[in-house]
């Protein structure tokens, strides 16, 4: 009794198996919709999605990003909307179907539940946004167990910036893939084809995003707190557009300053004219500089913007004050009753005298060494000559009565034009030489 039982279950269990190969021919068979065989395939009794594909070693998951439109709703947030593809490839040999169906491979949309999947989760980066479309993701498995799961993801991600060095600085953007249960000995993530960049779509659309540099890269291997977790980073470089800038804020800014100079070409006592050049660059300065400032990033460091504004607005106040000194110094009385006599120079007055001692010192040999001896051979006006004053000249000690010739004080208008002269050269220069610093201490043309 005991053999007949164990041979009657044997035949059994063999007539189950035929039975069971029958039908998935059956199943498998040409006409079959991918829906049939995915029912099939995904049975309670042959499928657990709870368990990983049963492979050799570690399963590998091949991952791919390829991007599909890049935005900045705003630059100073350091805030970019990102759009891409992911697509992730691995294989399940439970799913492989028999080659009897002309399906080259089984679309299981509809299946995504039923299947498993990578836990796939982002880190380092700023939110998601939902996508537009509800279906939003593609599911494909291949005859030889190959699985190909492709998302479409909408990420705003944010971005580290030098803000020191704002406008001038390449903000980097970056997002990192990794699983969130199964350790790196159970599930590794490799770049497709050991791409070193991501894809573009061809269709690839920027809104305000100027990307300059991209690369896939394993993330740094460093000591985690969640401990051996495979994961791949993405890292995108951008620029921020430098010609706005230039056009909006630079540009301008150097105009206001360079007509703020103009003050120092017009005459000192030119009042309306002068003040009005100098409080109308200032209050225009204010207006475009309060106006952009309000779309800058809040740091309480000091930036670029910040530097450019104070230097620009110091300079055209020096301007307006460089005003107000020529216009008091040229209103004081002069010393000494002095008379201004406009387009005489005091260099050229004196020197007619000047060439004169160097040639009476020339001719009289005794004169120079009585002069190295007494060492007072200071030219005099003469008071005894009886001719014009100023006609003669004597040493003081020839024996005539003489008196020494006093500098008179400058009278205040030429004083007041002479500062006019040195501003002239001076603030161009050194705004000049503030513009070349500036632009080449934050790179600005890198």
């Amino acid at each position: 009794m005991g053999w007949s039982c164990v041979v009657a279950r044997a035949v059994a269990f063999l007539l189950m198996l035929s039975r069971a190969s029958a039908l998935t021919s059956d199943i498998f068979a040409a006409g079959k919709s991918d829906k049939e065989i995915l029912d099939n395939l995904l049975k309670n009794s042959r499928y657990d999605k709870r368990l990983l594909p049963p492979v050799d070693g570690v399963l590998t998951v091949n991952v791919s990003v390829l991007l599909l439109s890049l935005a900045s709703p705003d630059e100073s947030s350091l805030k970019y909307e990102v759009e891409f593809l992911l697509q992730q490839q691995w294989y399940d040999p439970r799913l492989r179907y028999s080659n009897q169906s002309h399906y080259d491979f089984l679309n299981a949309i509809h299946h995504h539940e039923d299947i498993w999947l990578p836990d796939t989760y982002f880190i380092m980066h700023g939110d998601f946004k939902d996508p537009i479309i509800p279906m939003h993701f593609a599911l494909r498995i291949y005859r030889n167990g190959t699985i190909n799961y492709l998302m479409r993801r909408h990420l705003i991600l944010s971005c580290q910036g030098r803000l020191n060095i704002f406008p001038f600085d390449d903000p980097l953007c970056s997002f990192a893939l990794e699983s969130i249960s199964y350790e790196q000995s159970a599930i590794t993530y490799v770049w497709k084809n050991d791409e070193d960049t991501l894809r573009k779509s061809p269709s690839l659309t920027t809104l305000n995003a100027y990307l300059i540099q991209n690369q896939t890269i394993p993330c740094p291997i460093k000591a985690s707190w969640r401990g051996n977790y495979s994961c791949l980073k993405v890292d995108l470089i951008f620029t921020r557009d430098r010609a706005f800038y230039f056009t909006t804020v630079f540009i301008p800014g150097i105009i206001l300053v360079t007509s703020s100079f103009i003050t120092f070409w017009l005459e000192w006592n030119a009042v309306p004219a002068r003040s009005m050049i100098g409080v109308t660059t200032m209050l225009n300065f204010f207006t475009t500089s309060n106006g952009f400032r309000s779309t800058l990033p809040v740091v309480s460091n000091l930036t670029a913007m910040n530097v450019w504004d104070g230097v620009c607005m110091c300079f055209i106040y020096a301007s307006l004050l460089e005003f107000v000194c020529v216009n008091y110094v040229g209103r004081k009385r002069p010393l000494h009753n002095v008379v201004y006599r406009p387009g005489e120079n005091p260099v050229t007055q004196r020197l007619p005298a000047v060439l004169s001692r160097i040639g009476i010192i020339l001719a009289s040999p005794l004169g120079d060494k009585k002069r190295e001896s007494t060492g007072a051979a200071d030219l005099v006006t003469c008071t005894a000559c009886t001719g014009a004053p100023g006609s003669c000249t004597h040493t003081t000690n020839n024996g005539g009565v003489s008196e020494v010739r006093k500098k008179e004080p400058p009278h205040p208008i030429r004083v007041a034009k002479t500062i006019d002269v040195i501003a002239r050269i001076t603030f161009p220069t050194a705004y000049a030489v503030f513009l070349i610093f500036f632009f080449i201490h934050y790179k600005a043309f890198s």
